[in-house]
């Protein structure tokens, strides 16, 4: 059997940036067995794959796969899948903006996809999270000594270290600025000193209200005993706690609010996530995440 592939870098306009993502458009007929030994061998962060039910053309099941496994949801496939189809002719693209449902493990997601000459020029998905935010975090001490930094080095004037889980917890830090967090550095001997084992967070998000690029109002980056020391892995995961996060300051008050957020920097395939989310104090926050993406190669797979 042959199948088709494309492989996007995503949440950018630019070649050789975001991350990398493989995309199979038609992948009906590949066993559970041999789409894993497919994202294994393309080793890549995400490897997608669409399914076509017979009896709803507006839904595409997708199943997503790392190097290690498969994963029930996942962002950075969304955009890259829906600019795959939009590109190859799968999803017809003849409006400003089309909708899509695209069905994952973890349930179905909204999709808008909108369009300049029938090719794909943003993707947007809508979620809805709940969270659980702890206020306890380690003291500044502990904090700055397991991300290599200095005490001054943390804001606290306007954000404060939080817990916040949208199902994965995360341990999120403010600093002042943009060169804080492009020096941090993971140090795991402090780390296993420290009281932030004991917070069940396994990856810090450390972030400045400032970066560089006009395009961008936060920087994020991931930090943690399970990523290495010189990874900048993509954000897209952590997007909802740093969402609730942000709402969990009382001067963010109820209403819509956009921003955007990057990660990484020219020489490391930096990212932009566009976001919008709707603070209305209640129990589930509507965010919506949008991003571009680019076709960097296609081929075909002998399976």
């Amino acid at each position: 059997m042959r199948y088709k592939y494309f492989i996007t870098d995503v949440f950018t306009r630019e070649l050789f940036g975001g991350a990398q993502i493989a995309v199979v458009p038609r992948a009906d007929g590949l066993s559970d067995e041999q789409m894993a030994a497919i994202a294994k061998e393309f080793a890549l962060t995400e490897t997608v794959f669409v399914f076509h039910p017979e009896t709803n053309t507006e839904r595409r099941f997708m199943r997503t796969f790392t190097p290690h496994g498969e994963i029930d949801f996942a962002g950075h496939p969304i955009i890259a899948t829906a600019y795959v189809l939009g590109h190859c002719g799968d999803i017809q693209l003849n409006e400003p903006v089309t909708h899509r449902v695209f069905e994952q493990k973890s349930g179905p997601v909204d999709v808008n996809i909108s369009a300049s000459g029938g090719r794909p020029t943003l993707v947007q998905f809508t979620r809805k999270v709940a969270s659980v935010v702890d206020r306890f975090a380690p003291s500044d001490q502990e904090l700055a000594g397991f991300l290599s930094l200095l005490v001054s080095d943390l804001d606290h004037k306007k954000y404060a270290p939080r817990l916040v889980s949208c199902g994965f917890p995360f341990l999120v830090v403010p600093v002042w600025n943009y060169a804080s967090v492009r020096k941090a550095r993971f140090n795991y001997a402090t780390w296993s000193q420290s009281v932030a084992p004991q917070t069940a967070a396994q990856e810090i998000l450390l972030f400045a209200p400032k970066t560089p690029y006009p395009d961008a109002d936060f920087n994020l980056r991931l930090l943690g005993p399970n990523i290495g020391l010189h990874e900048d892995p993509p954000v897209g995961n952590a997007i909802p706690a740093f969402a609730a996060y942000l709402c969990s300051f009382d001067f963010t008050r109820k209403g819509t609010y956009t921003f955007a957020v990057d990660r990484g920097d020219a020489e490391s395939r930096r990212s932009v996530l566009n976001i919008e989310m709707d603070n209305k104090g209640e129990a589930l926050l509507p965010l919506r995440v949008g991003g571009e993406a680019v076709i960097f190669a296609e081929g075909t797979l002998f399976v």
